[in-house]
């Protein structure tokens, strides 16, 4: 018995040195402020512990779905002229209203079967072909119910992981980008650390939907004076767009295609370089499909007006000199920094939809120093009156339970270390919960060693008694808890997932301190006692 104690004990003081050290890391030093620095940079805090920024942001989704469709614009027409079907013309006639409807009209009489095929050939199973009229000689073309919520659904998830990748090149650590609870289609953003809003906006502000068509006429000096060439009513299947805020285009309009040649989902690269005038601009390449596909754009468009639209303006229209590939670039004035953003936000994807900002607030350092002071004060202050209760009311056997309870507690900051889990005041709560948990262990098994006691069992019988019955009645507990502890992390806020988190790891350290280190602390004491002897509980 007393190797087998042996065993147990190095086992705990290996456990300890270990958590010691997740806890610690490696410090430059052995100085308590090198310690302290190191052990700071260990522990991720949360927003609320140490400022940030807070933001909620809306999803556009219905951009996704007219984008959407216009790819399936471009495919039909390709298809319709490979097939030698005449059509009048093929648009979205609500794009805004009715984004997942398509109409085309002017399809002959003898052709609207071969037409009927081919549209379901190209569209597939998530659209719904209906006839127009006789006298339209044309389809009206929805998507599906089911197939528009997928489509938003994959936008918004398509969005959070676009968002993400661009807070990760800013360097930001441990940010929360998850999907908003409290309203549809939104994203929930929190940036620990970080307190300059103006460039955060600019970020996430450049939805960089970057599309390349044609230009059809233009450019007018004024959305007026454009519109009156086409007496307020645009031709089907155009839109009139309006140039960049600076620079040569300003106060120019564009009447352009709805339909692009390419989006900013056929980008391969985006870099900031200077250009051969000394300003800043933004080179990017395509994908491999996309380069063939511009490249016979191209081609049959010589000596036409492209148009790079960003974000719905026309950031350059320039004249189709020669066939292109799979390289481009964008100029404009622009500065170094703002290249460098662009060429960051095309880079780690376009956003497949538009965002517009709900909530933003900035949270100061002050008030999360004051969070921290008050959670640690009360964790403090909780700690200290159990441990106070556990020592005057189960005397020497208190001692045991205070050991168990900070070595609970040390467990519980280095796994939070180890896994570089953020911690938040909700997790600081989680904590305290945690420490009345571990209490709660104690008391069930120390009333049961003093029951057994009662009932007229030796010391040592008691103490094994009261640890093996005591063990079931703990073990359901905690499980119970844990179940819940998991529901709220897996369908809670990023606040409730801290509460959720630390509130599990606590548990699941209570288990082996309360059970296992106490266990040993107790036998340890019944090996030194003389035969007969009391414990003090």
């Amino acid at each position: 018995m007393k190797r087998t104690l042996m065993w147990k004990a190095v086992l705990i003081v290996a456990l300890v040195a270990a958590c010691i050290g997740g806890i610690t890391g490696i410090p430059k030093g052995w100085s308590w402020r090198a310690l302290r620095q190191s052990t700071l940079s260990r522990i991720h805090l949360g927003l609320d512990l140490q400022g940030g920024i807070h933001l909620v942001l809306q999803v556009h989704v219905n951009d996704a779905v007219r984008a959407e469709l216009s790819q399936d614009v471009q495919r039909l027409q390709s298809d319709l002229a490979k097939r030698a079907i005449p059509y009048a013309s093929l648009a979205l006639p609500h794009p805004k209203s009715h984004p997942a409807t398509l109409v085309i009209t002017g399809v002959p009489l003898n052709q609207q079967a071969a037409f009927r095929r081919l549209a379901q050939a190209t569209l597939g199973a998530n659209f719904s072909v209906h006839s127009l009229p006789a006298s339209a000689n044309g389809f009206v073309m929805h998507m599906l119910p089911t197939a528009v919520t997928t489509l938003k659904n994959r936008a918004l998830q398509q969005s959070m992981l676009t968002i993400s990748n661009r807070i990760n090149e800013l360097g930001v650590t441990q940010p929360t980008v998850q999907q908003n609870g409290l309203g549809a289609y939104q994203i929930l953003v929190q940036l620990p650390g970080v307190d300059d809003l103006g460039r955060v906006r600019q970020v996430m502000q450049e939805t960089a939907q970057l599309e390349i068509t044609l230009v059809k006429a233009g450019p007018f000096p004024s959305q007026a004076a454009a519109l009156s060439q086409y007496n307020g009513i645009l031709p089907v299947g155009e839109t009139l767009l309006p140039g960049r805020t600076q620079g040569t285009t300003s106060g120019q309009w564009y009447l352009v295609t709805q339909a692009p040649a390419v989006t900013g989902s056929d980008l391969r690269d985006a870099t900031a370089n200077m250009s051969s005038a000394g300003g800043w601009e933004v080179d990017f390449s395509l994908t491999r499909d996309a380069g063939k596909r511009f490249a016979s754009f191209t081609s049959a468009n010589r000596g036409r007006l492209l148009a790079v639209v960003l974000d719905h303006k026309v950031q350059e229209a320039a004249t189709i000199e020669a066939r292109i590939s799979d390289q481009g670039r964008i100029t404009g004035n622009f500065s170094q920094q703002a290249a460098s953003d662009l060429a960051l936000v095309l880079r780690s994807g376009a956003l497949p939809a538009g965002i517009s900002y709900l909530e933003e607030e900035v949270v100061g350092p002050s008030l999360g120093a004051d969070s921290i002071h008050d959670g640690i004060l009360a964790a403090l202050t909780g700690f200290v009156l159990v441990a106070g209760f556990m020592l005057v009311y189960y005397k020497g056997a208190g001692i045991n339970a205070v050991l168990a309870l900070v070595l609970n507690l040390v467990i519980l900051m280095a796994y939070m270390a180890w896994v570089s889990a953020t911690l938040t005041l909700p997790g600081i709560a989680g904590i305290i919960l945690t420490i009345g948990m571990a209490v709660d262990s104690n008391v069930l098994i120390f009333e049961r060693i003093r029951e057994e006691r009662r009932n007229g069992k030796a010391m040592a019988s008691a103490v094994d008694v009261g640890f093996s019955r005591a063990f079931t009645t703990i073990l359901d507990t905690h499980v119970t808890t844990v179940v819940s502890a998991i529901i709220l992390y897996l369908f809670g806020t990023a606040d409730v997932k801290g509460f959720a988190l630390t509130l599990t790891a606590g548990l699941i350290a209570n288990l082996f301190t309360a059970v296992f280190v106490s266990r040993v602390i107790f036998d340890f004491e019944l090996m030194r006692l003389p035969r007969g002897a009391e414990l003090s509980i």
